[in-house]
């Protein structure tokens, strides 16, 4: 129904109310299905909570999204699982990463850490982590959020594009609202997966702060047949590398976070797939949106400056996870099993768990070393060379950082550091430039050789051109050659 303004209604108000009434069931949309498009389970509890948010998003409707929504989200699904960690398991696991300090400093120049690494749970690791993942979803939540207002209102029926006037804050709010709850669903998810705080590869944490989610580290060693001391050791020595790195390089965190906030900038969505979901659109299926949002499909096809932006992102974190593989094996030599966990650890980050590939739809984004092992390769290859002090000093500033190129020729980044790339003779200069000259047909004279060479010896008389069999007078030598058959080739 038009909003009269003799009446004094009020189209938000108006519109308002149908929501209302359509998240109440009256509408049409089965409550618990509502739930299942959130990500969340359709149990009275969980359908009370979606209601609850989404109305609150409604009342609310500014331009920003609620994102202490994905919070609350994150912490249920990670407490619902959620074990106590045992006196005898902390004692333990403190004891780990003491000594995984002592070696730590035996393999890297990069100094200890200010803060005591901590025992967190899973819950506590998503509040502790969620800002990060909102920073990283906010531009991909914005857009979906923005174009969903778009086709709503083109997609309205014309009694009710007066309601729709001035309504974009409160659909964007509810928009956002739901994809707010669906990244904290993935995060809370992800929480049971994770064993550390640096396990990503991206900094979820505060620059300096190492932790170990004792209950996930516990899972992450069974079925391996190595003993737990082994593997906790291991992962305490690898959590503290990754914290030290970006404690040490102050940069580090803030270049990887701004590039990641760039490519997501650039992400577009895919409007007419949108249009066509809404005009499909049937209340009482709104798992059709959710399944749209989740599996990526309304993010159109990355663009070349995008792509261009990825291989970056992509070679950074390799360089760190490479940096982190390397500096944890030097400082884990003394265990029997270390080179087993570290395949584990490489299978793990290529193939990813569930919740990360639900995440990397989710942003749009695979945070994935996919050279990594090229960039292990490296660095091993820098630490022969120069040892462990100058491959370190290598953090110290961006500008200092190696680049894919590296990746791709190790040598020629260890020519440059150790400067072997400056011991070229000038005569292999001349000769590269002879053999280019000789390529492109410009064959230089003898006088110009001996010029060349610093000689001051003259060939005027027995001057031959190898081009044409002519000397350099003109005149034809067919004579001068042996046997008079013809000229000298």
């Amino acid at each position: 129904m038009a909003s009269d303004p003799d009446n004094g209604s009020n189209p938000d108000d108006e519109l308002r109310e149908l929501l209302r009434n359509l998240l109440s069931g009256q509408g049409g949309i089965d409550p618990s299905q509502l739930a299942g498009a959130a990500g969340l389970p359709g149990d009275p509890a969980s359908i009370a909570a979606i209601f609850s948010q989404l109305q609150g998003a409604m009342n609310r409707a500014d331009d920003g999204i609620d994102w202490s929504t994905a919070l609350r989200q994150g912490e249920q699904r990670a407490a619902a699982e959620q074990r106590q960690l045992s006196d005898d398991e902390r004692a333990r696991l403190d004891q780990a990463l003491g000594l995984a300090g002592l070696w730590l400093d035996e393999a890297v120049e990069l100094g200890p850490l200010a803060t005591t690494p901590e025992l967190l749970t899973r819950r506590s690791w998503v509040a502790a982590s969620m800002p990060v993942w909102t920073q990283l979803a906010e531009p991909v939540a914005g857009s979906i959020a923005d174009a969903l207002t778009g086709v709503m209102q083109e997609q309205a029926p014309e009694e009710l594009q007066s309601m729709l006037q001035g309504a974009g804050r409160m659909i964007r709010a509810v928009g956002g609202t739901l994809f707010a709850m669906q990244l904290g669903q993935v995060v809370g998810e992800l929480a049971t997966e994770v064993v550390s705080g640096g396990d990503i590869g991206i900094p979820v944490l505060e620059d300096g702060r190492a932790a170990l989610l004792p209950q996930n580290v516990a899972e992450f060693g069974d079925g391996l047949d190595i003993p737990t001391s082994e593997v906790e050791l291991y992962l305490a020595v690898r959590e503290l590398a990754h914290a030290r790195l970006f404690k040490h390089a102050r940069w580090l965190r803030l270049r990887f976070l701004t590039a990641v906030t760039e490519f997501a900038q650039g992400i577009a969505v895919d409007t007419s797939r949108l249009e066509e979901l809404a005009s499909d659109f049937d209340p009482s299926n709104p798992e059709a949106l959710r399944d749209a949002v989740s599996s990526g499909t309304l993010i159109l096809p990355r663009s070349d400056s995008q792509q261009r932006a990825l291989d970056r992102i992509e070679t950074l974190l390799a360089l760190i996870e490479g940096w982190v593989d390397v500096a944890t094996a030097a400082a884990t030599s003394r265990l029997p099993h270390r080179d087993a966990i570290a395949e584990t650890i490489r299978r793990r980050r290529a193939s990813g768990g569930p919740a990360e590939s639900a995440l990397a739809t989710l942003v749009g984004l695979e945070l994935r070393p996919r050279r990594l092992r090229e960039a292990a390769a490296m660095w091993t290859a820098v630490t022969e060379a120069v040892g462990v002090t100058a491959r370190d000093g290598l953090w110290a500033h961006p500008d200092l950082l190696p680049t894919a190129d590296d990746l791709d020729e190790p040598a020629r980044l260890v020519a440059r550091l150790t400067g072997s790339d400056t011991l070229t003779t000038s005569a292999d200069d001349e000769f590269d430039q002879a053999l280019e000259a000789l390529l492109r047909g410009e064959t230089p004279t003898l006088d110009e050789q001996a010029a060349a060479a610093g000689d001051d010896v003259e060939v005027d008389e027995f001057e031959i051109d190898l081009r044409d069999g002519e000397d350099v007078d003109g005149e034809d030598d067919e004579d001068d050659a042996p046997g008079g058959d013809g000229p000298v080739r």
